[in-house]
Protein backbone atom coordinates (compact mmCIF):
# COMPACT_ATOMS: atom_id res chain seq x y z
CA UNK A 1 0.00 0.00 0.00
CA UNK A 2 1.65 2.91 -0.73
CA UNK A 3 2.43 5.67 1.67
CA UNK A 4 0.18 8.61 -0.42
CA UNK A 5 -2.87 6.07 -0.35
CA UNK A 6 -2.29 6.17 3.79
CA UNK A 7 -2.55 9.58 3.87
CA UNK A 8 -5.54 10.32 2.20
CA UNK A 9 -7.59 7.16 3.95
CA UNK A 10 -6.23 8.85 7.53
CA UNK A 11 -7.58 12.30 6.23
CA UNK A 12 -10.65 10.26 5.25
CA UNK A 13 -11.30 9.14 8.75
CA UNK A 14 -10.62 12.57 10.02
CA UNK A 15 -12.91 13.82 7.87
CA UNK A 16 -15.72 11.34 9.27
CA UNK A 17 -15.76 12.20 13.06
CA UNK A 18 -16.64 14.49 14.94
CA UNK A 19 -19.77 16.31 13.20
CA UNK A 20 -23.25 14.67 12.75
CA UNK A 21 -25.26 16.69 10.16
CA UNK A 22 -27.20 18.28 12.92
CA UNK A 23 -27.40 22.09 13.57
CA UNK A 24 -24.69 23.14 16.08
CA UNK A 25 -26.50 24.70 19.32
CA UNK A 26 -26.60 28.35 19.26
CA UNK A 27 -23.71 30.23 20.96
CA UNK A 28 -23.81 32.33 24.10
CA UNK A 29 -23.15 36.14 23.66
CA UNK A 30 -19.92 36.05 24.30
CA UNK A 31 -17.51 39.17 25.09
CA UNK A 32 -14.34 40.35 23.25
CA UNK A 33 -10.83 39.29 24.11
CA UNK A 34 -8.54 41.94 25.59
CA UNK A 35 -4.87 42.63 25.05
CA UNK A 36 -2.39 43.47 27.74
CA UNK A 37 0.21 46.05 27.01
CA UNK A 38 3.47 44.15 26.05
CA UNK A 39 5.43 42.06 23.08
CA UNK A 40 3.49 38.83 24.45
CA UNK A 41 0.50 40.78 25.72
CA UNK A 42 -1.53 38.64 24.20
CA UNK A 43 -0.68 35.24 26.12
CA UNK A 44 -0.61 37.56 29.25
CA UNK A 45 -3.94 38.21 28.87
CA UNK A 46 -4.27 34.47 29.08
CA UNK A 47 -4.98 33.70 25.78
CA UNK A 48 -3.66 30.41 23.53
CA UNK A 49 -2.06 31.37 20.32
CA UNK A 50 -4.31 31.82 17.04
CA UNK A 51 -4.73 28.97 15.22
CA UNK A 52 -6.69 29.94 12.40
CA UNK A 53 -8.11 29.40 8.86
CA UNK A 54 -9.46 31.66 6.32
CA UNK A 55 -12.23 31.22 4.68
CA UNK A 56 -12.85 32.93 1.24
CA UNK A 57 -16.78 33.84 0.18
CA UNK A 58 -17.54 31.91 -3.14
CA UNK A 59 -16.29 34.47 -5.91
CA UNK A 60 -19.12 33.64 -8.10
CA UNK A 61 -22.66 35.35 -8.49
CA UNK A 62 -23.71 32.04 -10.46
CA UNK A 63 -22.69 29.85 -7.21
CA UNK A 64 -26.05 31.05 -5.14
CA UNK A 65 -26.72 29.49 -1.47
CA UNK A 66 -23.44 28.14 -1.14
CA UNK A 67 -21.57 30.87 0.49
CA UNK A 68 -20.79 32.31 4.50
CA UNK A 69 -23.91 31.37 6.60
CA UNK A 70 -24.74 28.41 4.05
CA UNK A 71 -25.16 24.28 4.94
CA UNK A 72 -21.47 24.29 2.33
CA UNK A 73 -20.19 26.98 4.84
CA UNK A 74 -21.57 25.00 7.85
CA UNK A 75 -19.29 21.56 6.10
CA UNK A 76 -16.11 24.29 5.66
CA UNK A 77 -16.18 25.16 9.49
CA UNK A 78 -16.61 21.27 10.66
CA UNK A 79 -13.47 20.61 8.49
CA UNK A 80 -11.68 23.13 10.13
CA UNK A 81 -12.45 22.25 13.54
CA UNK A 82 -11.47 18.60 12.85
CA UNK A 83 -7.74 20.04 11.09
CA UNK A 84 -7.37 21.48 15.04
CA UNK A 85 -8.34 25.10 14.33
CA UNK A 86 -9.48 27.02 17.17
CA UNK A 87 -10.45 30.84 14.77
CA UNK A 88 -11.04 31.79 11.35
CA UNK A 89 -10.96 34.52 9.11
CA UNK A 90 -13.78 35.76 7.46
CA UNK A 91 -13.28 38.03 4.59
CA UNK A 92 -16.32 40.19 2.60
CA UNK A 93 -15.09 42.69 0.01
CA UNK A 94 -15.59 45.85 -1.35
CA UNK A 95 -15.30 46.92 -4.79
CA UNK A 96 -13.28 49.24 -5.82
CA UNK A 97 -13.14 50.57 -9.33
CA UNK A 98 -9.43 51.26 -10.12
CA UNK A 99 -6.26 53.00 -8.50
CA UNK A 100 -7.70 56.34 -8.14
CA UNK A 101 -10.13 55.42 -5.26
CA UNK A 102 -13.29 56.92 -5.80
CA UNK A 103 -15.21 55.16 -3.87
CA UNK A 104 -15.72 51.79 -2.31
CA UNK A 105 -19.15 49.75 -3.34
CA UNK A 106 -20.34 47.80 -0.42
CA UNK A 107 -21.52 45.16 -2.67
CA UNK A 108 -19.81 42.39 -3.72
CA UNK A 109 -21.36 39.38 -5.88
CA UNK A 110 -24.92 40.58 -4.07
CA UNK A 111 -26.04 43.01 -2.40
CA UNK A 112 -24.57 44.68 0.69
CA UNK A 113 -27.73 43.92 3.03
CA UNK A 114 -27.78 40.30 2.15
CA UNK A 115 -23.71 39.84 2.41
CA UNK A 116 -24.10 41.38 6.04
CA UNK A 117 -26.87 39.38 7.27
CA UNK A 118 -24.95 36.07 5.97
CA UNK A 119 -22.08 37.15 7.33
CA UNK A 120 -23.73 37.45 10.93
CA UNK A 121 -25.04 34.55 10.81
CA UNK A 122 -21.45 33.23 9.25
CA UNK A 123 -20.38 34.25 12.42
CA UNK A 124 -22.78 33.24 14.52
CA UNK A 125 -22.34 29.28 13.08
CA UNK A 126 -18.38 29.57 13.63
CA UNK A 127 -19.52 30.71 17.40
CA UNK A 128 -21.71 27.80 18.05
CA UNK A 129 -18.82 25.60 17.17
CA UNK A 130 -16.23 27.34 19.45
CA UNK A 131 -14.32 28.90 17.01
CA UNK A 132 -13.13 32.74 17.63
CA UNK A 133 -13.41 35.03 14.20
CA UNK A 134 -11.34 37.87 13.10
CA UNK A 135 -13.30 39.60 10.53
CA UNK A 136 -11.42 41.26 7.78
CA UNK A 137 -12.89 44.02 5.29
CA UNK A 138 -11.12 43.20 2.14
CA UNK A 139 -11.12 45.60 -1.16
CA UNK A 140 -11.44 44.26 -4.50
CA UNK A 141 -9.98 46.54 -7.12
CA UNK A 142 -12.14 45.52 -10.71
CA UNK A 143 -8.74 46.90 -12.77
CA UNK A 144 -6.81 44.17 -11.37
CA UNK A 145 -4.32 45.97 -9.66
CA UNK A 146 -3.27 45.94 -5.98
CA UNK A 147 -5.10 48.09 -3.31
CA UNK A 148 -1.90 48.85 -1.99
CA UNK A 149 -1.93 51.46 -4.20
CA UNK A 150 -4.83 53.19 -4.00
CA UNK A 151 -3.77 56.90 -4.46
CA UNK A 152 -6.41 59.18 -5.20
CA UNK A 153 -4.78 62.31 -7.30
CA UNK A 154 -5.84 65.41 -4.81
CA UNK A 155 -6.50 66.33 -1.58
CA UNK A 156 -10.04 66.64 -2.39
CA UNK A 157 -9.91 63.19 -3.69
CA UNK A 158 -8.13 61.69 -0.53
CA UNK A 159 -10.65 63.59 1.44
CA UNK A 160 -13.23 61.81 -0.25
CA UNK A 161 -11.89 58.38 -0.55
CA UNK A 162 -11.52 58.62 2.88
CA UNK A 163 -14.81 58.99 3.74
CA UNK A 164 -16.48 56.45 1.48
CA UNK A 165 -13.31 53.86 3.07
CA UNK A 166 -14.53 54.89 6.59
CA UNK A 167 -18.25 54.21 5.56
CA UNK A 168 -17.19 50.88 4.55
CA UNK A 169 -15.09 49.45 6.98
CA UNK A 170 -17.86 50.80 9.88
CA UNK A 171 -20.24 49.51 8.47
CA UNK A 172 -18.65 45.77 8.96
CA UNK A 173 -17.39 47.36 12.66
CA UNK A 174 -21.01 47.26 13.48
CA UNK A 175 -21.62 43.81 12.18
CA UNK A 176 -18.62 42.92 14.42
CA UNK A 177 -19.69 44.97 17.64
CA UNK A 178 -23.69 42.92 17.01
CA UNK A 179 -22.29 39.48 16.02
CA UNK A 180 -19.70 39.46 18.68
CA UNK A 181 -16.27 39.07 16.49
CA UNK A 182 -12.95 37.86 18.41
CA UNK A 183 -10.94 40.69 16.14
CA UNK A 184 -11.50 43.22 13.97
CA UNK A 185 -9.39 44.18 10.85
CA UNK A 186 -9.40 47.96 9.95
CA UNK A 187 -7.94 47.20 6.35
CA UNK A 188 -5.68 44.97 4.23
CA UNK A 189 -2.81 46.39 2.58
CA UNK A 190 -3.21 49.66 2.26
CA UNK A 191 0.74 50.84 1.63
CA UNK A 192 -0.16 54.24 -0.09
CA UNK A 193 -2.18 55.16 3.01
CA UNK A 194 -0.57 53.82 6.11
CA UNK A 195 2.92 54.61 4.97
CA UNK A 196 2.86 57.89 4.29
CA UNK A 197 2.20 61.91 5.26
CA UNK A 198 -1.47 60.28 4.88
CA UNK A 199 -1.54 57.97 7.77
CA UNK A 200 -3.08 60.70 10.41
CA UNK A 201 -6.29 60.19 8.27
CA UNK A 202 -5.95 56.66 8.70
CA UNK A 203 -5.48 56.80 12.56
CA UNK A 204 -8.48 59.10 12.99
CA UNK A 205 -10.33 56.10 11.08
CA UNK A 206 -8.98 53.52 13.98
CA UNK A 207 -10.40 55.74 16.80
CA UNK A 208 -13.87 56.11 15.23
CA UNK A 209 -14.03 52.03 14.95
CA UNK A 210 -13.12 52.16 18.82
CA UNK A 211 -16.63 53.49 19.41
CA UNK A 212 -18.21 51.07 17.27
CA UNK A 213 -16.39 47.97 18.03
CA UNK A 214 -15.12 47.41 21.02
CA UNK A 215 -12.74 44.19 21.08
CA UNK A 216 -9.34 44.48 19.48
CA UNK A 217 -8.15 45.90 16.58
CA UNK A 218 -5.43 45.12 13.83
CA UNK A 219 -4.53 45.93 10.32
CA UNK A 220 -3.76 43.28 7.82
CA UNK A 221 -0.19 44.99 6.41
CA UNK A 222 1.98 43.33 3.79
CA UNK A 223 4.99 41.48 4.91
CA UNK A 224 7.12 44.19 2.89
CA UNK A 225 6.02 47.16 4.13
CA UNK A 226 4.54 46.41 7.77
CA UNK A 227 7.97 47.85 9.19
CA UNK A 228 7.21 51.23 7.69
CA UNK A 229 3.58 51.08 8.71
CA UNK A 230 2.93 54.24 11.32
CA UNK A 231 -0.19 53.70 12.58
CA UNK A 232 0.46 50.38 14.49
CA UNK A 233 0.47 52.36 18.07
CA UNK A 234 -3.50 52.85 17.24
CA UNK A 235 -3.78 49.08 16.99
CA UNK A 236 -4.01 46.11 19.80
CA UNK A 237 -2.30 43.48 17.56
CA UNK A 238 0.55 43.76 14.66
CA UNK A 239 -1.41 42.30 11.77
CA UNK A 240 1.23 40.82 8.84
CA UNK A 241 0.00 39.37 5.30
CA UNK A 242 3.00 37.55 5.57
CA UNK A 243 4.59 36.47 2.23
CA UNK A 244 7.81 36.72 2.94
CA UNK A 245 10.13 35.07 0.43
CA UNK A 246 12.85 32.42 2.06
CA UNK A 247 15.18 32.11 -0.42
CA UNK A 248 15.80 33.80 -3.25
CA UNK A 249 16.73 30.89 -6.24
CA UNK A 250 14.77 28.55 -7.02
CA UNK A 251 15.74 24.75 -6.26
CA UNK A 252 16.45 26.11 -2.70
CA UNK A 253 16.96 23.06 -0.37
CA UNK A 254 14.96 22.91 2.48
CA UNK A 255 17.68 23.78 5.27
CA UNK A 256 17.91 26.97 2.74
CA UNK A 257 14.08 27.70 3.60
CA UNK A 258 14.24 27.00 7.06
CA UNK A 259 17.38 29.43 7.67
CA UNK A 260 14.72 31.65 5.55
CA UNK A 261 12.06 30.90 8.45
CA UNK A 262 14.63 31.86 10.79
CA UNK A 263 15.06 35.41 9.24
CA UNK A 264 10.93 35.85 9.43
CA UNK A 265 10.93 35.06 13.40
CA UNK A 266 13.67 37.48 13.83
CA UNK A 267 11.60 40.10 12.28
CA UNK A 268 8.64 39.52 14.24
CA UNK A 269 11.05 39.47 17.51
CA UNK A 270 11.89 43.11 16.34
CA UNK A 271 8.73 44.25 15.05
CA UNK A 272 6.76 43.10 18.29
CA UNK A 273 9.79 44.37 20.70
CA UNK A 274 9.85 47.97 18.94
CA UNK A 275 6.34 48.72 19.30
CA UNK A 276 5.74 46.42 22.39
CA UNK A 277 2.70 44.50 20.88
CA UNK A 278 2.22 40.67 19.64
CA UNK A 279 2.55 39.75 15.97
CA UNK A 280 -0.09 38.32 14.21
CA UNK A 281 0.11 36.77 10.81
CA UNK A 282 -3.21 37.87 9.42
CA UNK A 283 -2.16 35.48 6.19
CA UNK A 284 -0.11 32.64 5.37
CA UNK A 285 -0.16 30.57 2.37
CA UNK A 286 2.08 28.75 -0.66
CA UNK A 287 0.97 27.76 -3.95
CA UNK A 288 0.83 24.06 -4.88
CA UNK A 289 3.96 24.29 -6.95
CA UNK A 290 7.75 24.23 -7.50
CA UNK A 291 9.68 27.02 -5.61
CA UNK A 292 6.48 28.76 -3.93
CA UNK A 293 8.79 30.10 -1.12
CA UNK A 294 10.51 32.05 -3.74
CA UNK A 295 7.84 34.68 -4.66
CA UNK A 296 5.00 33.86 -2.27
CA UNK A 297 2.34 36.57 -2.97
CA UNK A 298 2.42 35.34 -6.70
CA UNK A 299 -1.46 34.73 -7.71
CA UNK A 300 -2.52 31.03 -9.21
CA UNK A 301 -4.59 32.76 -11.85
CA UNK A 302 -1.64 34.67 -13.42
CA UNK A 303 0.42 31.57 -13.90
CA UNK A 304 0.52 29.31 -16.63
CA UNK A 305 2.63 26.11 -17.76
CA UNK A 306 2.19 25.11 -13.76
CA UNK A 307 3.78 21.98 -12.38
CA UNK A 308 1.89 20.57 -9.25
CA UNK A 309 4.08 20.32 -6.33
CA UNK A 310 2.78 19.58 -3.09
CA UNK A 311 5.44 18.24 -1.17
CA UNK A 312 7.29 21.98 -2.04
CA UNK A 313 4.18 23.69 -1.02
CA UNK A 314 4.06 21.49 2.22
CA UNK A 315 7.96 22.25 2.61
CA UNK A 316 7.31 26.18 2.87
CA UNK A 317 4.92 25.59 5.50
CA UNK A 318 7.12 23.31 7.48
CA UNK A 319 10.17 26.09 7.24
CA UNK A 320 8.06 29.29 7.98
CA UNK A 321 6.59 27.54 11.43
CA UNK A 322 9.00 25.62 12.48
CA UNK A 323 10.81 28.64 14.21
CA UNK A 324 8.09 30.66 14.60
CA UNK A 325 6.22 27.79 17.37
CA UNK A 326 9.18 28.39 19.42
CA UNK A 327 8.70 32.05 19.33
CA UNK A 328 6.34 33.58 22.51
CA UNK A 329 5.67 37.23 20.42
CA UNK A 330 4.12 35.57 17.31
CA UNK A 331 0.88 35.58 18.48
CA UNK A 332 -0.54 32.84 15.64
CA UNK A 333 -1.48 33.10 12.27
CA UNK A 334 -4.37 32.23 9.50
CA UNK A 335 -3.75 30.36 6.43
CA UNK A 336 -5.09 31.58 3.00
CA UNK A 337 -7.42 29.73 2.24
CA UNK A 338 -10.02 27.24 1.91
CA UNK A 339 -13.32 27.90 0.66
CA UNK A 340 -17.22 28.63 1.62
CA UNK A 341 -18.12 25.73 -0.39
CA UNK A 342 -15.72 22.86 0.31
CA UNK A 343 -16.76 20.84 -2.91
CA UNK A 344 -16.89 23.83 -4.95
CA UNK A 345 -13.42 23.46 -6.81
CA UNK A 346 -13.68 26.32 -9.00
CA UNK A 347 -12.57 29.26 -6.86
CA UNK A 348 -9.01 28.47 -7.77
CA UNK A 349 -6.53 26.18 -9.70
CA UNK A 350 -5.03 22.91 -8.54
CA UNK A 351 -1.71 24.70 -7.93
CA UNK A 352 -3.69 27.25 -6.43
CA UNK A 353 -3.23 28.05 -2.13
CA UNK A 354 -5.51 25.95 -0.16
CA UNK A 355 -3.64 22.94 1.54
CA UNK A 356 -7.01 20.88 1.86
CA UNK A 357 -6.54 17.81 1.18
CA UNK A 358 -3.00 17.84 0.18
CA UNK A 359 0.82 17.32 2.08
CA UNK A 360 0.51 21.01 3.51
CA UNK A 361 -2.91 20.11 5.37
CA UNK A 362 -0.93 17.57 7.43
CA UNK A 363 1.91 20.38 8.38
CA UNK A 364 -1.13 22.61 9.67
CA UNK A 365 -3.03 20.01 11.10
CA UNK A 366 0.14 19.04 13.27
CA UNK A 367 1.19 23.07 13.86
CA UNK A 368 -2.21 23.61 15.42
CA UNK A 369 -1.77 20.08 17.70
CA UNK A 370 1.55 20.99 18.73
CA UNK A 371 1.92 23.03 22.28
CA UNK A 372 3.45 26.74 21.25
CA UNK A 373 5.50 29.24 23.47
CA UNK A 374 2.73 31.53 22.66
CA UNK A 375 -0.02 29.33 24.11
CA UNK A 376 -1.11 30.67 27.85
CA UNK A 377 1.13 29.70 30.66
CA UNK A 378 -2.43 28.70 32.70
CA UNK A 379 -1.62 25.21 31.86
CA UNK A 380 0.15 22.87 33.59
CA UNK A 381 3.52 22.23 32.81
CA UNK A 382 5.18 23.97 29.96
CA UNK A 383 6.56 22.23 26.46
CA UNK A 384 9.61 21.24 25.33
CA UNK A 385 10.73 23.13 21.81
CA UNK A 386 9.19 21.90 18.60
CA UNK A 387 11.72 20.89 16.57
CA UNK A 388 9.42 20.87 13.62
CA UNK A 389 5.59 21.49 13.74
CA UNK A 390 4.24 18.63 14.41
CA UNK A 391 3.22 14.95 15.97
CA UNK A 392 4.08 13.28 12.66
CA UNK A 393 7.21 12.08 11.88
CA UNK A 394 8.51 14.11 9.15
CA UNK A 395 10.41 11.24 7.33
CA UNK A 396 7.04 9.31 6.93
CA UNK A 397 6.21 11.61 3.99
CA UNK A 398 9.53 11.06 2.20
Amino acid sequence: MSRRFVWALALAALAARGTSGAAPPRAEPRDPPRVFFGADGWRDAGHDAVRGVTIGPIENAYHPGVGYGSEAYGRTLDECVRAGAGWVAITPFGRVGDLAGRGVDPSFEQPFEKNRDDVRRAIEMAHARGLAVMLVPHLWVESGEWRAKIDPPTDAAWGAWTESYGAFVRGWAEVAAVAGVDLFSVGVELRSWVTTTRAPSFAALVRSIRAIYKGPLTYSGNWDDVEDTVVLGELDVIGVNAFYPLADKDGASFDALLEGGRRVRDRVRRLADTWQKPVLFTEIGYTTRRDPAIRPWEWPDDMKHVRVDERAQADAYRALLAPLLDEPRFMGFFVWRVYADPDDVSQEAEWGFSPRGKLAELVVRDAFATRWASDTTRRWGWAPAARVPGLLPWAALR
